[in-house]
């Protein structure tokens, strides 16, 4: 099986273990889907250090570790909420509505892992990261960059604006990489899309 496919394994195994869980809150006598939740944890781990992963395969795969660990946070607060009872008024809410995962911080969640308690636990996820000095040689970075911006507003749900095509996406980052250069005197410009307040943002910054 290649790394494409397997991702599409893990990505099809987390969606059924999100409507396992779904079932299991919404029915007193099912068990927690664990057979499927240890599925998507092994092929977490198997990529964790992203080592033997392409630029579009480690976006890829941190935005379904990210995913996981979004979901794994609610699944255990109602979990507890399960198990002790009502505490507050909005625990019921939780129980019965869930949380969007729009709801959540990005920044605030870890990519992976697990503790001692079954809490994930790792480091943020980082951003997708690209430096550029001469960006007519190096139309790979670009577009590699272009295509994360793609796959993160897209899932997202945000438009694309004005950089909507590689060509103008292109002509932009020449354009900036050059202004920064000069401004700053640097060498390249290290370009990021990253989440912050809930948006997909392309950042740059001058790199020495």
């Amino acid at each position: 099986m290649t790394i494409d496919e397997e991702l599409n394994l893990l990505d099809s195994q987390l969606r059924r273990l999100k409507i396992e869980y779904e079932i299991y809150f919404n029915n007193p006598t099912k068990r927690p889907p664990t057979d499927i939740e240890w599925k998507v944890l092994s092929l977490l781990r198997k990529f964790s250090d992203g080592g033997r992963l392409s630029f579009s395969q480690r976006f890829r795969y941190n935005e379904m570790a990210q995913r996981y660990a979004i979901y794994s946070d609610l699944w255990r607060k109602k979990t507890r909420i399960r198990e002790e009872g009502y505490r507050r008024p909005q625990d019921a809410i939780l129980s019965v509505q869930g949380v969007r995962p729009e709801q959540h911080e990005i920044a605030q969640h870890p990519v992976y892992g697990v503790s001692s308690d079954g809490a994930a636990a790792a480091p943020a996820r980082e951003p997708f990261t690209v430096h550029c000095s001469d960006t007519a040689a190096e139309k790979d970075k670009v577009q590699s960059l272009f295509h994360a911006l793609v796959e993160a507003k897209k899932k997202n749900g945000e438009a694309l604006g004005n950089n909507a095509s590689l060509d103008s996406f292109s002509a932009f980052v020449a354009k900036k990489t050059q202004q920064l250069r000069k401004q700053y005197g640097c060498s390249s410009v290290e370009y990021s899309v990253e989440m912050a307040d809930g948006h997909v943002k392309l950042k740059a910054k001058a790199k020495t």
